[in-house]
């Protein structure tokens, strides 16, 4: 699957004065970095209306005119988690995008920007999850977390038992090795939980037999954010779990790009608890 933008109307410059090699990397990252800004402003403007958490609604009723209804396969509930200092509205786009393809039951979860502990957090989102089961009735849940919203989730699935209500988590841009990006945000507590080698992620490192969770991370070749950019690669041997690689976007485009949208729903859609999905036939790029 590839994407292509439009060319830059200096791109013909840019190859006379850089080597192709070179000039082709450079171009990829300025592209990336435009997209970035521009999803920023959009994102600021759309922030404050997923400041508050979003009304529940019950589940569909069932038809009570007794007509037949051929056998369909239900699908879970899909649960989206944002990432450090933001809230629900960055899933604005993948939530349109997943509703637009049959998924009738999405919530997004806010937690407080305030947050200073992943195993806190990962707590309190088991909760919300047993809260999600019990309205709608559905055994099990899909999760979508970006960014330090799928290291809550990770948390929740490994230390927490919530295996057996996660199908499939999918995460985006998720520090799972952690991430060396701007060091001088140590002064955060939950920042130096997403640093290599933190007592939290040597907790994920640990053996988990058994889990039934089926992992897909979508990692960016050119997340600013990851440091390196294999940070957000899961790599964990009781883990069944594929990373698809997503090349020519940035941190803040992953949960809006339609490419990656299109990615996980091919995920979502195909994954069943001890199988592979279809999302390791080759791949996903976005250019």
């Amino acid at each position: 699957m590839k994407v292509t933008g439009a060319v830059l109307p200096f791109l013909p410059f840019c190859q006379r004065l850089l080597p192709s090699r070179l000039a082709g990397l450079s171009l990829a990252l300025l592209k990336a970095t435009a997209l970035e800004i521009a999803i920023l402003a959009g994102h600021l403007l759309l922030y404050p209306s997923g400041i508050t958490q979003e009304r529940r609604t019950p589940a569909p009723a069932l038809p009570t005119d007794g007509a037949a209804q051929l056998p369909t396969e239900a699908k879970p509930p899909v649960v989206l988690l944002h990432g450090f200092i933001d809230n629900r509205s960055v899933f604005v786009l993948l939530r349109r995008s997943l509703a637009q393809h049959g998924r009738q039951q999405i919530e997004s979860l806010n937690y407080s920007p305030l947050t200073c502990d992943i195993r806190t957090a990962a707590e309190l989102f088991s909760r919300h999850i047993e809260e999600v089961c019990e309205r709608t009735g559905a055994p099990q849940v899909d999760v979508v977390g970006h960014s330090l919203g799928g290291l809550i989730a990770r948390y929740y699935v490994q230390r927490l038992g919530g295996d057996t209500r996660v199908r499939t988590l999918v995460t985006l841009g998720t520090p799972h090795s952690g991430t060396r990006v701007v060091p001088l945000a140590n002064a955060h507590p939950i920042v130096r939980q997403m640093r290599p080698g933190s007592p939290v992620l040597e907790e994920l490192t640990r053996p988990a037999p058994g889990c039934r969770t089926h992992f897909v991370s979508f990692w960016s070749d050119l997340d600013h954010v990851m440091v390196p950019v294999e940070a957000a690669c899961i790599d964990h041997p009781d883990l069944t779990a594929e990373n698809v690689r997503v090349t020519g976007i940035g941190h803040l485009a992953l949960p809006v790009h339609p490419a990656v949208a299109n990615g996980i729903r091919q995920v979502l859609d195909t994954a069943r608890p001890g199988e592979p999905s279809a999302g390791r036939a080759g791949g996903l790029t976005v250019a």
